[in-house]
């Protein structure tokens, strides 16, 4: 389980995403079920809690961090990391257009670079206005049964849909699983998304402070599993905050991209897996429903929450 990293690491697992950073690597876990059709019937006609509202980008003066003579610097906090505290602060509504998904290696290609130079646009401002030193990650499509990254080497399986490490986000076609998820870009989006969401965190320094707690309680240890769980759901609610700020904006997000993401969501967690660092499926389905329907970042605070609301 644990391998050679220097920064942060995930694996997006079709059931779950799996993140490793600062000297370590995970291996998948065991790959869940997804339905190709919305089942739940509590999915939104419009969204609950004005979802995609205009938020303010910009932090209060009195929160940003002192730029050093270098640059900006990551700011390692959690619960009182800067960009949680102001509740009014969140992505911009953006129009965000994407080609139409193809199940395809180049169609898969197409989507996901759209869809990262509209995270981009929507973080980047965002984490830029709060001195932090906001870098795009560099995408990789690996086509083979294995692929090399600075945290090791790391094989393709179903359960791979996309690893993170080092800035570098790697999204193999043949993890994707399309022939089980077929033509249903919102879950892409909402996986992609999730994925993005742990390069914000790297970017701001959680990553860095959540590893550190993690590597004072020992990475199997309740507390350390318990932390796991808080920057897993946080990135989940980072990628609600995505969709809900981009849905019905004119491009190509759609209601039911929306809709499909905010279903699929209920089978995800450690319900399906089976493991504990992840969150149960209420919970995973719960944190990215609350980024989406609210896009406050403040919203996002798993680290603040009590732990019952992160089991």
């Amino acid at each position: 389980m644990i391998g050679v990293c220097l920064g942060a690491v995930a694996v997006l697992v079709l059931g779950l995403v799996a993140i490793v950073v600062l000297n370590r690597g995970e291996t998948p876990a065991a790959n869940a079920n997804f339905r190709d059709t919305p089942t739940s019937q509590d999915l939104p006609s419009q969204l609950p809690g004005g979802a995609g509202a205009p938020a303010s980008a910009s932090p209060p003066t009195s929160e940003l961090s002192t730029p050093s003579p270098t640059g900006p610097q990551k700011i390692l906090k959690l619960a009182d990391h800067p960009i949680l505290q102001d509740p009014n602060a969140g992505l911009q509504n953006r129009v965000c257009n994407l080609p139409a998904w193809q199940s395809t290696q180049d169609g898969a290609e197409a989507f996901f670079t759209a869809a990262s130079k509209c995270l981009d646009a929507a973080w980047g401002p965002f984490l830029e206005a709060y001195h932090l030193p906001f870098t795009p990650p560099a995408l990789h499509f690996p086509t083979g049964a294995s692929f090399e990254t600075e945290c090791g080497t790391i094989q393709v399986g179903i359960a791979t849909a996309a690893y993170y490490c080092e800035n570098n986000l790697y999204v193999p076609f043949r993890g994707l699983q399309t022939d089980q998820y077929g033509n249903n870009p919102g879950v892409y989006l909402a996986l992609f998304a999730h994925e993005y969401g742990h390069h914000v965190q790297e970017v701001a320094g959680l990553m860095d402070a959540a590893w550190q707690k993690i590597y004072e309680a020992g990475q199997n240890s309740p507390a350390g599993l318990e932390m796991s769980r808080r920057k897993e759901l946080q990135a989940q609610c980072f990628s609600g905050m995505f969709l809900g700020a981009h849905v019905d904006q004119g491009g190509t997000i759609s209601r039911d991209m929306y809709n499909k993401a905010w279903n699929d969501q209920e089978t995800r967690g450690d319900n399906t897996s089976r493991s504990h660092d992840h969150g149960t499926n209420a919970h995973y389905a719960s944190w990215w429903r609350a980024g989406a329907t609210s896009n406050r970042i403040a919203d996002c605070n798993t680290f603040a929450a009590p732990s019952s609301e992160v089991s």
